[in-house]
């Protein structure tokens, strides 16, 4: 907050008008960047403050994953925040699963045309094509998933999701890229709070039909863990229910988040959640007054490589 009489121009700093050299690497880029303006100044912070939640000890990582991000090629991205140990908590939709599930079976999206304007959709559907923009998935891909979960051995009818989504990731075959699997090998807890929402719900719900996976058990599982963490940082990806069900825990714990960031394309202006900002999200006690934050206005496919780079050359040189 400006003080009426505060003397803005004292600090303010030069711009700086940054330039690559040939032996640059990411580290060099990000340190450039944050000297920088807009949502490139914003990127290089994001970048600092998540390194920052990694060297905190103390701090639980909560991470929200929204949007098609597998279908996109991030895969393998997220399943080296995992690995890496840069998530301790993954909240996601049931979408993302059901493409996770995908690409670990074996199965595949493939790549479209740029210009999206000359697919004919009903065509494709003819063909048994499904799009996601410039992306496509064929019906045997999930006619191959529904295969898999029909065979499915379910101990308990009634466990919580996470509970669930912890066998699934043991019981699928090993994959490099699989991040229900590193999830598992991990011991990092997904929850899926609108899982029924997905693909993979469905052929589960149609196949296991006494199948009655328990909600509310996730949900206090997961105001445990956020009123357990000494420290809590957020990473939030898209938005959407995921970002939600990782800010309400935090809202109802004495300790709201230290660290705070969001990737997102949306904006606060029309009041929806994905859009919200972490100052508004203080008015809630879900984010500190002191927390350290940044908001990128950006395709996470865009930002989220570049953020697991520099943390990676980070982790190397540290």
């Amino acid at each position: 907050m400006i003080m009426p009489n505060e003397n803005i121009k004292k600090k303010l700093k030069n711009v700086n008008q940054f330039k690559i050299d040939k032996n640059d690497n990411i580290i060099d880029l990000i340190q450039s960047l944050k000297n920088t303006g807009f949502n490139a100044k914003r990127l290089a912070i994001a970048c600092e403050i998540y390194k920052e939640m990694i060297e905190d000890k103390k701090c639980v990582k909560f991470f929200g994953l929204a949007g098609a991000l597998v279908p996109a090629g991030m895969q393998r991205v997220v399943h080296d925040f995992i690995e890496e140990g840069f998530i301790d908590v993954l909240v996601t939709t049931g979408a993302s699963l059901t493409h996770d599930i995908a690409e670990t079976l074996g199965y595949h999206h493939l790549q479209g045309e740029l210009n999206v304007k000359e697919v004919d959709d009903y065509e494709l559907h003819k063909q048994d094509l499904n799009r996601i923009y410039d992306v496509f998935l064929p019906n045997k891909v999930y006619e191959g998933i529904e295969d898999y979960v029909t065979n499915l051995d379910i101990p308990d009818e009634n466990m919580p999701v996470s509970s669930f989504l912890k066998l699934l990731g043991d019981l699928l075959p090993d994959n490099d890229s699989s991040i229900l699997k590193i999830c598992a090998k991990k011991k990092v807890p997904i929850f899926c709070p609108a899982f029924t929402d997905s693909g993979l719900a469905l052929q589960l719900g149609f196949h296991h039909q006494n199948l009655n996976l328990n909600h509310f058990k996730d949900m206090l599982k997961m105001v445990d863990l956020a009123w357990g963490a000494k420290q809590a940082g957020v990473c939030i990806i898209g938005g959407g229910v995921p970002k939600n069900f990782i800010m309400q825990s935090l809202q109802f714990c004495p300790n709201s988040a230290k660290y705070a960031i969001q990737i997102t394309m949306d904006r606060p202006e029309q009041g929806g959640l994905s859009g919200a900002t972490f100052e508004e999200a203080k008015s809630w006690g879900k984010v500190s007054q002191e927390a350290k934050y940044s908001t990128v206005i950006s395709d996470a496919t865009i930002a989220l490589p570049i953020l697991l780079w520099f943390l990676k050359k980070s982790k190397k040189i540290s």
